[in-house]
């Protein structure tokens, strides 16, 4: 009979874990970078207290009251205000001046996490005069993260970074006009909400999510391997109109995607590019 050593062990675990949430569950994270993914496992291990990776599929298959917790805590829900401010600085001087000449707008932020990007969108473009006539779709895979961007409340501790952030993007205010603070957070006001739809979407499965005109999914496509990554930017692509703008994370590219060629970069450094085709004067 063939042995195996601890390693491959884990491995087999590990196959068999994720094998078991996609047929229970339909979460498919079997492209998600293997080395962050790994870590990720491990750190749910420690939170539900789990001697090994064959526990957690237990769980995965028996007990559903998990899986919220479970997917959330694969998933990464890390963001900040205006992350990136140069980007958001970018998206005012350089895009939303062509948003400007559509009647509706249609913004798809795709792995919202929680949602403070989807806020820091909704003030540059009530800032811009915009918003009134945009629809900001904001989608994740994560309920439980949805779930806290829809409240729209944070741990006031960011505040300082957040408002630097504000300032560096060009904001035309203080962030503090913006929030009301009590108790050590802070609650953003429902007028930013008013024009956003939040639904559970899921980049490996779910097909296009709507046509729009921008689309950020920002620090997301780090954590796919190859294959994932062609059909996300496949989708974006699909559900931008032409001349359409796709905003990635700083550290992600349309290289080796296989779409690189159609799409134009506007700024490559800050990862902005624009659907070819332009059919909509600018």
């Amino acid at each position: 009979m063939a042995s195996v050593n601890e390693s491959e062990l884990q491995d087999i675990e590990l196959e068999l874990f994720v094998r078991a949430l996609q047929r229970r569950h339909g979460y498919d994270f079997s492209e998600y970078a293997e080395a962050s993914f790994r870590r990720r496992v491990q750190n749910l291990l420690m939170h539900f207290k789990l001697r090994n990776i064959s526990q957690l599929t237990e769980r995965v298959l028996h007990d559903d009251a998990s899986i919220g917790e479970i997917v959330a805590r694969l998933s990464v829900p890390v963001s900040e205000m205006f992350r990136d401010p140069d980007v958001f600085a970018l998206l005012r001087t350089e895009v939303l001046p062509v948003l400007a000449s559509y009647p509706h707008i249609s913004v798809w932020q795709a792995g919202c996490a929680h949602g403070e990007e989807v806020y820091s969108l909704a003030i540059l473009l009530s800032e811009a005069g915009l918003y009134d006539r945009t629809q900001i779709y904001a989608t994740d895979i994560s309920a439980q993260a949805l779930a806290v961007a829809r409240e729209g409340i944070y741990a006031a501790r960011e505040l300082r970074t957040w408002a630097a952030n504000y300032l560096r993007a060009g904001g035309a205010h203080t962030l503090s006009d913006y929030f009301h603070s009590r108790y050590g957070h802070i609650k953003l006001d429902e007028s930013l909400r008013r024009n956003v739809v939040f639904a559970t979407h899921n980049l490996v499965s779910d097909a296009a999510f709507c046509e729009a005109q921008l689309i950020l999914c920002r620090n997301v496509l780090i954590y796919f391997r190859q294959p994932l990554q062609h059909r996300a930017i496949g989708l974006f692509h699909d559900s931008l109109v032409r001349g359409g703008y796709l905003c990635l994370g700083t550290k992600e590219s349309l290289s080796f995607t296989g779409h690189a060629d159609a799409f134009t970069a506007v700024d490559a450094r800050a990862a902005l590019y624009r659907r070819k085709d332009y059919s909509h004067a600018a």
